[in-house]
């Protein structure tokens, strides 16, 4: 029951802080109708009294009475219904803000890469949808209270006994709350085969793996995958909502009971000349509203029990990001320019809810200046070295210090705005090319000038040539007249990106340029290496540069080699050759690819 209110009162929240005005006129509409309803039975009574007596004006007048509550019913809850349409999609603006900055509000990104609170981050995206109901059933809530409240009151009036009958309604609300239990398990048991199977249903109708879908002949594949976790999501639900139907059919057999006994009463006493023929007209019509009410409660009871599920999930998650945060976040502004450099002192990560620590004891220094080159084979741990500079996570040993500063005491958005980063699994914003590009430093987004000069810095100006309006063309598929590029493009363009800070003191390439062929990625880096030498003479910047082609790597200042969670070598490319080392063996092995 806590839950229950809990979620009424986000609910009610969510629509007063967004539009006071529209709140407060869609109850005072909903409620207004609601107590219509019983009062249209004692009008009714009244009439029927007054018709057997003859008294034709105490009966038309009934009857006015009777016909103007019964437009109160229908139009105000017409017209309260047009405030809580408007209502839901406050509402579900309201969620999906709060879901979005605690997806991508926070620090770290650790809440993304686990894998319980990627379900319920899925569960979440589903259930941000429901508002319209939600809100219907928390008007129409306030309103079933007021109209069990007048109801309550005209049945003590005929016989003191009925009052027990809205007490019948107890167990249909226990066995409606006991199946909406049944169901939420259903749902965050089928959470996981449904997730897979919308991503699996993504990648068969994406045009990006159109080409290999059709030359490996994955289609039937992937639909019959589809259907085993469909069919796993859906055998899971079943159960759920069967068990929920059984439980609730349950309850409304034991109201059913109360409702012939409370009919017979009246109608007995009525028999004996202890009641008027408006009294069983009266109780007839209260029962069966009775009924209804109590069929109406199950259903709303159900749909705010998921409410509530939802809020209880979203408040799971927001501790969870809460507790693993790190601790309190960083004041200290980071240093203009670097004098030192960038060190790890101890430095071990493991991943939460995993007992294998990634790094173990990592020992270093990224000198000022300096361009540092992280290579490794998969797994080895040079992506979660990545992740610790940029702040993604903190180490679970040992500390990153900054010219000294420990990066845990650093401000989180002053380093961000400090540091510049390129990514493998690049995103490919589908904006204007201008705005594409430009997120990379969004006070310059407007600025066409340092646009062309982060492209140029990526030496990417020549995707340009092929947009009908340059830096003003809209891209992606997802608009009528959007530009679609290759994956070089959109890989240009993404390093362009990474590339719009000019003076960084901290640059990320983690693998930018994949989709380019290895000639001109060599020639690319070789480059911006000299480039970011330049700079780096003025503000002490560090490149990281993480690669799986040697050859791009040669030029590094500092070479890094990762394997099994720890820096095996370190050194410039003539160092680690003449050692004959793990980095020599694979440089070997991979000119030789090329020969």
């Amino acid at each position: 029951m806590r839950d229950l209110i809990r979620g009424a009162r986000e609910v009610l929240a969510a629509i007063w802080r967004r539009h006071r005005g529209k709140t407060i006129g869609s109850i005072l509409l909903m409620v207004a109708g609601a107590a219509a309803a019983p009062l249209i039975a004692a009008a009714l009574a009244v009439m029927t009294d007054a018709v057997v007596a003859g008294d034709s004006a105490d009966a038309t007048r009934a009857g006015l009475l009777v016909a103007a509550l019964a437009v109160a019913v229908l139009t105000f809850a017409h017209f309260a219904h047009v405030f809580y349409f408007d209502l839901a999609d406050l509402a579900e603006l309201d969620f999906q803000q709060r879901l979005i900055g605690l997806s991508h509000g926070t620090a770290g990104i650790h809440h993304h890469e686990d894998a319980a609170q990627a379900d319920t981050l899925s569960v979440l995206e589903q259930d941000s949808r429901q508002f319209q109901g939600a809100i219907e059933a928390l008007l129409n809530t306030l309103g079933l209270l007021i109209a069990s409240g007048v109801t309550a009151v005209l049945l003590a009036r005929l016989h003191p006994v009925l009052l027990l009958l809205p007490l019948a309604a107890i167990p249909p609300l226990l066995c409606g709350r006991w199946a909406e239990r049944r169901i939420d398990r259903s749902r965050t048991a089928a959470a996981e085969p449904t997730r897979v199977a919308l991503n699996l249903f993504r990648l068969a109708t994406s045009a990006d793996t159109a080409g290999e879908l059709r030359v490996f002949r994955l289609q039937k594949e992937l639909r019959d995958r589809h259907g085993v976790l469909w069919d796993r999501a859906g055998d899971r639900l079943w159960h759920g909502r069967l068990t929920g139907a059984l439980l609730t059919v349950a309850g409304q057999l034991v109201f059913a009971a109360a409702y012939i006994a409370a009919v017979l009463l009246v109608v007995a006493s009525a028999v004996r000349g202890d009641r008027s023929v408006g009294d069983v007209v009266l109780v007839i019509v209260l029962a069966a509203q009775v009924s209804q009410q109590v069929t109406q409660a199950v259903t709303l009871l159900e749909t705010l029990q998921r409410t509530a599920s939802t809020y209880r999930r979203l408040g799971e998650l927001e501790t969870f990001v809460r507790e693993r945060s790190g601790g309190p976040a960083g004041v200290v502004e980071p240093p203009d320019r670097l004098r030192e450099g960038i060190t790890f002192d101890g430095v071990g990560f493991t991943y939460p809810g995993t007992g294998t620590a990634v790094l173990r004891d990592v020992d270093l220094t990224l000198p000022a200046g300096a361009t540092v080159a992280i290579v490794g084979e998969n797994g080895a741990g040079k992506s979660t070295l990545v992740k610790l500079l940029c702040g993604f996570y903190r180490p679970t040993a040992g500390r990153i210090t900054v010219d000294g500063y420990d990066l845990a005491g650093l401000s989180v958005t002053g380093w961000r705005e400090r540091i510049a980063a390129g990514f493998q699994d690049f995103v490919r914003f589908e904006l204007v090319a201008r705005e594409t590009v430009g997120i990379g430093d969004l006070p310059r987004i407007d600025s066409s000038d340092d646009v062309l000069a982060g492209l140029g810095r990526a030496h990417a100006t020549d995707v340009l040539d092929r947009l009908d309006s340059g830096l003003e063309t809209q891209l992606g598929k997802s608009w009528t007249d959007g530009a679609e590029l290759s994956g070089g493009q959109w890989q240009k363009l993404a390093l362009g990106r990474a590339l719009m800070r000019p003076r960084p003191l901290l640059l990320v390439l983690d693998e930018p340029t994949s989709a380019l062929d290895p000639q001109a990625e060599h020639d690319l880096f070789q480059r911006y290496s000299e480039q970011s030498r330049r700079v780096a003479a003025g503000n002490g910047g560090i490149t990281v540069l993480v690669s799986h082609r040697f050859s791009t790597v040669r030029m590094a200042d500092l070479i890094l080699v990762v394997s099994g969670g720890e820096i095996v070598e370190r050194g410039d490319h003539a160092a680690l050759m003449a050692a004959r080392g793990v980095y020599a063996e694979l440089f070997g092995l991979q000119a030789a690819a090329y020969r």
